[in-house]
């Protein structure tokens, strides 16, 4: 069940792209963001309602409380334009200009269908990785426009990455939602229109798709909700794209499913896509190269799809002179490089 407790804002400490506020509540302080256009800046003084449960559950990503209502505030905010509705059939639903609906301006773009033309399409299961596929692709076409799906797998408010703001304008051109995400600079209904959207709106010569921040797992087999990888690399394919897909590579993290080649990509590759697909493996010192080799040989992913050796150093290096330093399970590109030269490897290969 949620968690909903009433509090008090001590103090305003953002106000764009989010709202982040401290709110006093039971005694303790607590951070709680809100999203433009759900809910106004509250004042210091005003008493809030904060969704409280990844605190409770002590989660990392997500721990924080979500700003649901300023009751001193000035209580309604009237509905943007469009009638999509995303979250629906929750407290928290709110409507979009998607750009297939009838009354977007690019609605007749998607009255028959059409492809990709071509496009890249890179896909990948972190979050974190976006940067460095997109670095991969920047340092080896400059001028290449590329653009971000982001998918309801992690987070859903496109604004509540820290990434994206720091990439859009550097290695990203823009970013379209997909599904249940929302906040991007265009919105669609799944992540089909969405890739027909970046190359036909958008104008990308590459896309990648990506989660947001904050994904499931649950240390079975089919239970990780980047699984969805799989359903993108088929959209991909099936609109006459060139899928692409970022492997997911460890070699510090502790967990023996991450370590090497993550489960995680192997499943998507053995079982959730159809469509064959180009698996970017990065120029590795041994062991890891070894690793990897043997990962995807005993799972017949060279039997299914395509792999391609690639070099991601150049990448990772565009990346951290930029500035952008993501990291991977709370690992710094410094503290483990390996994930961020897998994703850098597959941009480049996409533009190869």
């Amino acid at each position: 069940m949620a968690s909903f407790r009433e509090g008090k804002v001590v103090e305003v400490l953002q106000t764009t792209p989010v709202i982040r506020v401290r709110v006093e509540s039971d005694g303790y302080e607590l951070d709680a963001v809100g999203y433009v256009g759900m809910i106004d800046v509250p004042e210091v003084g005003h008493r809030v309602i904060v969704n409280a449960t990844g605190i409770d559950l002590e989660l990392g990503t997500g721990g924080v409380g979500f700003l649901l209502w300023d009751l001193d505030g000035a209580g309604r905010i009237e509905p943007g334009p469009g009638h999509i509705v995303k979250m629906r059939y929750t407290p928290w639903q709110t409507n979009v200009m998607s750009v297939e609906a009838p009354e977007s301006e690019y609605h007749e773009l998607f009255t028959e269908p059409r492809g990709l033309e071509g496009m890249p399409v890179v896909v990948c299961g972190l979050h974190s990785q976006f940067p460095a596929i997109a670095a991969g692709i920047k340092e080896r076409d400059p001028g290449a426009r590329v653009v971000l799906l982001v998918t309801d797998a992690g987070a859903l408010p496109v604004r509540m990455s820290k990434l994206i703001g720091a990439s859009t304008g550097r290695v990203i051109e823009s970013t379209i939602s997909v599904g249940n995400s929302f906040g991007g600079d265009l919105e669609a209904v799944n992540v089909f229109n969405g890739l027909i959207a970046a190359r036909h709106v958008a104008q990308a010569d590459v896309a990648i798709v990506a989660p947001g921040p904050g994904i499931v797992g649950t240390s079975t087999a089919f239970g990780f909700s980047t699984i969805d990888q799989g359903q993108s690399l088929d959209a991909a394919g099936a609109l006459n794209g060139r899928p692409f897909l970022a492997l997911r590579i460890s070699s510090k993290d502790p967990r023996p499913r991450h370590e090497g080649v993550d489960a995680h990509s192997l499943t998507v590759l053995s079982v959730a896509t159809h469509a064959r697909t180009t698996v970017v493996v990065p120029e590795l010192p041994e062991p890891d190269a070894q690793r990897v080799e043997f990962d995807l040989k005993g799972a017949g992913i060279d039997d299914r799809h395509d792999i391609r050796l690639e070099s991601g150093r150049e990448g990772v290096d565009y990346l951290v002179d930029l500035g952008i330093e993501p990291s991977s399970m709370g690992r710094s590109i410094r503290e483990d490089e390996v994930p961020f030269l897998a994703a850098a490897a597959a941009g480049r290969a996409a533009v190869t």
